[in-house]
């Protein structure tokens, strides 16, 4: 295949931990004669400051869940990719195949996004301190675990995994009520907290170092395979609620520099091989062979755009700063 870079061209990629390790850059870099230069984030308010700061033009790629997506998109921050230049998703699962059935993948018959991976985010638990497995997120509050407990620092999925444990109907769009009690729950599941993580690695570290018993799993099976790896002896659940679940995706910048070596790279992310060292390193699923995750879709709540993103990072804000209940 020809070299898509002009000289001195880069590719700056926006993606999350495991997604480009150095290897998998090293190849494409050597196939393309192209830099890349990959920046990492460890939440979607670190995504969407990064790609709005300067109107996105520091990146040409992203990798980021379909919610975002549609956010990226109504914020005209994203352009439509051409299928015909991405050949490997012919080797994607049928469900995958069928991008029109995704929503957030389709805009008026264009394609703005390409499934990658996804994972549902059930709850981690130590076998030796929680013998049985546990039923629900609500686990969380126990008081048995007080100090004992990790959970992800991020607004939009705390509040979402939260409305769903409290059987709220819709947990993506909340009423101010409904905001209220979730706002007050996560409140009380502050002080039930041992710590907030951010990364994968940090988490395992908390969980490790502090005999940690529970642990909200924003990035699923991919920190079971940490966690174990390192030795730890967890077992993974989807609650009987329901689990919420994310599909993250590749999209082009409205702002990209070179598309073509844009398309280029998100074709070679869907290379089989890729896939396979994805899962085997990450353990997380690839939209190429069946899924790892231990529940069927029907127990997985894919993630939706919330009601207003602004209001849940301010109400976050004050929880973690410790503001007290009474105040919301």
């Amino acid at each position: 295949m020809p070299a898509l870079a002009a000289d001195g061209d880069v590719l700056h990629v926006l993606a999350w931990p495991g997604y480009a390790d150095a290897d998998v850059v090293k190849a494409f870099e050597q196939q393309h004669q192209v830099k890349v230069v990959v920046t990492l984030v460890d939440s979607d308010e670190s995504l969407w400051d990064k790609l709005h700061a300067q109107d996105g033009e520091l990146f040409d790629v992203l990798a980021a869940n379909t919610a975002e997506i549609q956010r990226y998109y109504h914020n005209g921050m994203l352009q439509p990719l051409d299928v015909s230049r991405l050949p490997n998703t012919r080797f994607q699962l049928p469900r995958f195949q069928d991008r029109e059935s995704i929503e957030g993948l389709t805009r008026d018959g264009q394609v703005y996004a390409i499934p990658f991976t996804y994972a549902a985010m059930g709850l981690i638990y130590d076998r030796q301190q929680v013998p049985v497995p546990p039923r629900s997120m609500a686990e969380m509050w126990n008081p048995a675990y007080q100090g004992k407990v990790l959970a992800f620092n991020s607004a939009q999925h705390n509040f979402s995994f939260t409305a769903l444990t409290l059987g709220l109907p819709d947990p993506f769009h909340l009423r101010d009520a409904e905001m209220r009690q979730v706002t007050r729950q996560l409140v009380a599941l502050r002080r039930n907290l041992l710590a907030y993580y951010s990364l994968p690695e940090e988490a395992t570290d908390l969980f490790l170092r502090h005999k940690a018993a529970l642990l909200f799993a924003n990035y699923g099976m991919q920190q079971v395979t940490q966690l174990r790896q390192a030795g730890a002896d967890v077992g993974y659940v989807i609650p009987d609620e329901g689990a919420i679940a994310w599909l993250d995706c590749w999209a082009m910048t409205r702002t990209a520099s070179n598309p073509e070596l844009a398309l280029a790279w998100i074709d070679y992310m869907l290379e089989p091989r890729i896939g396979k060292l994805l899962s085997e390193r990450q353990g997380l699923a690839n939209t190429l062979e069946a899924p790892l995750e231990p529940a069927g879709d029907a127990r997985l709540i894919w993630l939706q755009p919330v009601e207003d993103v602004g209001r849940r990072e301010t109400l976050w804000s004050r929880i973690v700063s410790g503001d007290r209940e009474e105040r919301f």
